[in-house]
């Protein structure tokens, strides 16, 4: 039982703010002592339990080695200075002009444009926090001018700023890729038709909304400028990102580019567009490239403190009890799924995806193995659940950062109350995916 007290020891530490990497480095070396005075019953002498401890800690170094080896993540920190490099080069403000104008004209229509503008960074960035603070800058002071109701307008912003983490490029998705060893190109693939669906769910409740209660989502004033002028700005500020993510997706999708190439591709187009943009700079370059290691030294500190987590969790045996009670179940292959999204989205309710997905995903893979989970469509269902943790109060962190960039008269409450809806819709569309996995492509 070492592992299951350690698995709860390292989510209370979590959950008082004990950092991440921190958190599964010291459990893991505490819990590792531990297992080896319990493995040496009933005669631990200390040079014993050192020799037990230094053998199941000896692979370490090679574990880390292989995750700075590791080619599919070398991916990660290409994707995030491309999403930064954009951020910086005022991409979205550029799209949320274009949409608003083409849209805002009919009731809910700059919801609408957001939720669009939204589909369109989560394929070119990706970048979740850049993505909602941006959104939050320049859509939700529009929204409420124009009488948008507070919980619409900035549930709307959370939910579109999310997105970057089921439609790709994604980095839920690149991780995801790493601990299933399947291709991340094809899970790019598997994972376009379930995010245009929730695309389309989230558009469809706005309208409907703002068809039922015309205060909810008023349309805007005519904009200054015939339809052809609006049309062509809109084109203008579309074509260019539209082409990146072609070039970025379409060679992966091709086959003529692994992810870790098309990232690189990815961040030389940002690059120009930025300067097309005029934005480009040394500076701009800098502060991207100090940014990027920032980001990336946090996922591979977690990541490493994972794996030693993950050591002493399987070297416990902690491992076989989980797989045990849940093979046993009855319901086999629904129960199993119904319990392990189950704890996914409670789980991310107080931790990160990262978290999730290098210490729980890996306790449920052998299992889905055992049933015979198609582990693509396993991979996608997880992805949609984990993209519910960026929701989920109190600690998701859309709602942290749309807050941080929220005026005085929106309240939390008015943020928390605004997500549910877009929750609900996720849900519902993570069990479209479970139920009917035919119309998305798996078998």
């Amino acid at each position: 039982m070492v592992g299951i007290v350690m698995f709860i020891a390292a989510l209370a530490l979590l959950a008082i703010g004990y950092p991440v990497a921190f958190t599964f480095g010291s459990v893991s070396i505490f819990f590792g002592v531990i297992a080896a005075l319990v493995e040496l019953l009933p005669d631990p002498s200390l040079g014993a339990v050192t020799d037990e401890f230094l053998q199941m800690f000896s692979m370490m170094p090679f574990r880390i080695y292989s995750i700075m080896n590791n080619t599919i993540l070398m991916a990660v920190p290409l994707f995030i200075y491309m999403g930064i490099i954009l951020q910086k080069s005022n991409l979205a403000e550029r799209l949320l002009e274009a949409m608003g104008t083409l849209f805002g004209k009919i009731r809910g229509g700059v919801a609408v444009s957001t939720v669009l503008v939204g589909t369109l960074l989560a394929a070119s960035t990706g970048v979740v926090g850049a993505s909602v603070v941006a959104m939050g800058v320049i859509s939700l002071p529009v929204m409420l001018k124009y009488g948008y109701s507070k919980r619409l307008a900035t549930g709307t912003i959370c939910a579109a700023g999310t997105l970057g983490q089921i439609i790709p490029p994604s980095i839920v998705l690149i991780i995801l890729g790493d601990v299933f060893q399947q291709p991340v190109g094809d899970l790019f693939q598997a994972a376009v038709g379930p995010g245009l669906v929730l695309v389309v769910c989230y558009i469809v409740y706005i309208l409907i909304l703002a068809l039922l209660d015309k205060n909810v989502a008023p349309a805007m004033p005519p904009q200054e400028g015939g339809k052809f002028v609006n049309i062509q700005k809109a084109l203008m500020a579309i074509v260019p990102p539209l082409t990146l993510i072609v070039m970025v997706l379409g060679s992966i999708f091709a086959g003529i580019a692994t992810p870790t190439e098309s990232a690189a591709v990815g961040c030389v187009g940002a690059m120009v567009l930025a300067a097309l943009y005029r934005r480009l700079s040394l500076q701009i370059v800098e502060e991207a490239a100090l940014e990027t290691v920032k980001i990336s030294a946090m996922v591979f500190a977690i990541l490493i403190g994972a794996t030693a987590f993950s050591m002493v969790f399987v070297y416990s045996g902690a491992d076989y009890i989980v797989e045990d009670a849940l093979t046993n179940l009855p319901g086999q292959k629904w129960t199993f799924l119904a319990l392990s999204m189950l704890a996914i989205m409670l789980l991310g309710f107080f931790i990160d995806f990262i978290e999730i997905s290098y210490i729980v995903v890996p306790i449920l893979l052998p299992i889905a193995d055992i049933i015979g989970l198609n582990p693509l469509w396993f991979a996608i269902l997880i992805a949609m659940n984990l993209q519910t943790s960026f929701l989920t109060p109190p600690f998701g962190f859309s709602l942290f950062y749309l807050k941080g960039v929220c005026p005085p008269e929106v309240s939390t409450i008015d943020i928390y109350r605004g997500v549910i809806p877009f929750i609900f819709i996720q849900v519902v569309v993570l069990l479209s995916i479970i139920v009917f996995p035919g119309l998305y492509g798996f078998e």
